[in-house]
């Protein structure tokens, strides 16, 4: 019998609104352009102050960045993509969508993300691309494995899709100098409702990306409005993204100090109340450096089929985040024995977790998590 639970949490994941986003729609929405305007532009430009880079291109989501990136740093038909099978499918339909496949490699079942060893590992003739993901927000380090990838001619394209805000070394993710990838999904850190962006290295990678996500037209909106032409020089999409939702992230952007503060305090009263619970594994999210996406424990001793089913009568929204890809069916073609991340797969639960939340709720949540835990030790 389901035990009644307040709507909170229930919710896994649930989206943050900070009051001025209606008005900022109805703002756009009265200025009647909606493929691509002035509202867009700005909040690239608010984004690249955001994060001390010259330029991000805004696209309509993280899924459409991630193709767009690929795509961008040439990678297509006949290129592999190195990627850890622990992700959201997203990733790999993007591989796939540039035309290129996946080679998929273990993470570290502590963080849940790759480490250099694998990277290089896996590398093949092939190898056009390293593809690490952000797990929870956390950034990783691949400097060890750089003059490796860059004396190949490798580019590291980041899925950091849950890691906006987050930080490396003394800069933000996104500021490090490889082609980093966000997005502002519903139930993101930011969120435009839907949306993504690219931050690429050069003039020249900007100007491809947004060529490709408007289907391959050269001249701006603005310019294509003054002449009686205009030129396409290659294949595009229509990946842009919308003013509306543009307004959206502009609102959350003023605000997002905010996020940071509320999901580190609430990542950190998780742990708080973790500490000490056996049979469970907190994902380290290295939260001092990072702004947390989500909070994902590992249940162990072959028990997490049993305790999610529990939570969920429960009331508790948990959730997994992630089903290993190199086991879905459709990615069979490049499976490899990856027996880290099948046990992983097997492990992971995340907690809910979003700014709604309070402290005392992720304590009650834990309280639920060892009743439930212990119910399983009785049995």
């Amino acid at each position: 019998m389901s035990i009644t639970a307040s709507p909170d949490v229930a919710r896994n994941a649930r989206p943050y609104l900070y009051g001025g986003e209606e008005a900022a729609i109805a703002s756009a929405l009265s200025a009647g352009q909606y493929n691509h305007g002035a509202v867009t532009e700005e909040f690239e430009q608010a984004l690249a102050a955001f994060l001390g880079v010259p330029d991000v291109v805004a696209v309509a989501s993280g899924t459409a960045a991630l193709h767009v990136g690929l795509l961008a740093a040439g990678v297509g038909p006949g290129h592999e993509v190195v990627v850890p099978s622990f992700t959201f499918c997203a990733t790999v339909q993007a591989i796939l969508a540039a035309g290129a496949r996946p080679r998929f490699v273990e993470v570290n079942p502590d963080t849940g993300c790759v480490e250099p060893a694998e990277v290089l590992g896996a590398l093949t003739p092939d190898t056009r691309a390293v593809m690490p993901v952000l797990y929870g927000g956390r950034a990783i380090d691949l400097s060890p494995a750089r003059p490796a990838l860059d004396e190949q001619g490798i580019t590291v394209v980041e899925d950091a899709a849950q890691a906006f805000g987050s930080w490396q070394g003394e800069r933000r993710v996104g500021a490090t100098g490889v082609v980093t990838c966000f997005s502002f999904g519903p139930i993101k850190n930011l969120t435009c409702g839907l949306g993504g962006a690219i931050v690429p290295r050069t003039p020249l990678e900007a100007n491809i990306c947004r060529r490709l996500r408007g289907l391959g037209i050269v001249e701006s909106a603005a310019r294509r409005a003054e002449v009686t032409t205009y030129t396409i020089d290659g294949f595009g999409m229509r990946v842009q993204m919308s003013p509306l939702n543009a307004a959206v992230g502009l609102v959350q952007l003023v605000h997002f100090a905010e996020a940071e503060t509320r999901r580190r305090a609430l990542w950190r009263a998780y742990a708080a109340a973790l500490d000490g619970i056996d049979g469970v594994s907190l994902v380290d999210a290295d939260v001092d450096r990072t702004v947390p996406a989500l909070c994902a424990v590992r249940v162990l001793d072959g028990r997490r089929d049993r305790v999610f089913h529990a939570l969920l009568e429960r009331g508790i929204g948990v959730a997994v985040h992630y089903p290993p890809n190199h086991t879905q069916p459709a990615f069979a073609a490049w499976h490899r024995p990856l027996p880290v991340t099948e046990h992983l797969g097997g492990q992971i639960m995340t907690l809910p977790f979003h700014q709604h939340l309070t402290e005392a709720a992720a304590e009650h949540i834990t309280g639920e998590l060892r009743a439930a835990l212990a119910a399983e030790t009785d049995r």
